[in-house]
């Protein structure tokens, strides 16, 4: 690649909010081609709704000043043009391409653009730093920055971050910037705090697996069957709360559990030891549910779901419902059961689970109830 034949565009947008509910309210671009700025574009945008208190303070952007701002439609065309068959580069650059990615697509527009991130870029580069914020960045490397939170200004200061790591990374003939782009890595779309070791060694198998913060405190439990690629679906998802998440995110562990029941169990007791703030069972809920067992009429010992107030005296205790009606599922499965006999299917007639096909027969006499019952 030649580096000087390279244009990228950094940019840098303010909004109303997060990707999934918030719109733009500023975007500036600078285009550098040959290690210069060779043009620069800035403009307030009119988000179409009101713009919250907190956020005014923030940006000082106010409802006043985007009246009269283009609305995005209006400029959608500058900035595709300005963006064209150049490498996309941010601070967090998974924050921006996203509003631009999800702005064009409510016009009925794929945008799509190669991408660098100058938080991973310098994490690499610059490792050791006590935070990788844009303002604490900028004053640790030298790089004045004036007018915090306003597109123009940060944008600036990316871009003088961003030639400097540019330079850093010549004496490798730009090995890291290579290996950034490469189709392969996964480096533009990783949240920009998470060490991609973390990452990489995730297995694709059953198990659980934590998201932490960067002192190692649990900020999410989940399972899985697949690792690596339920941990890819956070990392993709546009939801407020998993984008706060991900960009949380300094560390990931995990641990292989062999089959789906195990760490269904297992993600159970990590929820009650840690009580994560982004899992939904963050905080001691007033009921849980209990898989309990008791003998019905025919003496089939049977299975149910119940909500109670006190978790005692249970197969299992989970703390929403939805966890509970797959840890009956994952029984079934893994030990042949009935359906009927789990709760999980109301009728008269034997067991015809759309899912569960390996009842032995007890609802229909062709398995003894002893046997079943062992």
């Amino acid at each position: 690649m030649n580096w000087n034949e390279a244009t990228f565009t950094v940019i840098d947008v303010e909004t109303t909010g997060g990707v999934r509910n918030g719109r733009m309210t500023e975007i500036c671009i600078m285009t550098v081609k040959g290690g210069e700025v060779v043009d620069t574009y800035q403009s307030l945008i009119n988000p179409e709704e009101n713009i919250p208190n907190n956020i005014v303070a923030l940006t000082g952007i106010t409802n006043e000043m985007v009246t009269d701002a283009p609305k995005f439609h209006e400029i959608a065309h500058i900035i595709e043009e300005k963006t064209r068959d150049a490498i996309f580069v941010a601070h967090n650059v998974n924050f921006d391409f996203g509003f631009l990615k999800k702005e064009f697509g409510l016009l009925g527009f794929k945008f799509s653009r190669k991408k660098l991130c100058t938080v991973r870029l310098s994490r690499k580069l610059i490792p050791g730093l006590r935070s990788y914020s844009l303002g604490r960045l900028c004053r640790d490397v030298g790089i004045s920055l004036v007018g915090a939170h306003r597109a123009e200004a940060d944008t600036r200061a990316t871009t003088e971050l961003f030639l400097k790591l540019l330079q850093l990374d010549e004496a490798s003939s730009y090995e890291t910037f290579l290996h950034f782009l490469h189709k392969s890595s996964r480096q533009g779309t990783l949240p920009p705090h998470l060490v991609t070791e973390d990452f990489e060694k995730l297995p694709e198998t059953p198990g659980v697996y934590l998201f932490k913060d960067k002192k190692g405190k649990v900020l999410y439990v989940g399972k899985a069957k697949n690792i690596k690629s339920r941990v890819l679906s956070h990392i993709y998802g546009k939801a407020q709360k998993t984008l706060a998440l991900c960009n949380a995110t300094h560390h990931l562990d995990f641990e292989e559990t062999g089959n789906e029941l195990s760490a269904l169990l297992l993600e159970a007791e990590y929820i009650r030891k840690f009580y994560p703030m982004y899992n939904r069972a963050q905080k001691r809920p007033v009921h849980t549910y209990q898989i309990i067992s008791y003998t019905n009429q025919r003496g089939v010992l049977q299975l149910a779901l119940g909500k109670t107030k006190n978790a005692t005296n249970s197969v299992l205790t989970l703390y929403n419902k939805i966890a509970g009606i797959e840890a009956l599922i994952a029984l079934c499965e893994k030990f042949q059961l009935c359906p009927k006999y789990c709760a999980l299917q109301i009728t008269n007639e034997p067991c015809s689970h759309y899912k569960i096909k390996d009842c032995l027969g007890v609802c229909s006499g062709t398995e003894e109830v002893s046997v079943y019952n062992e």
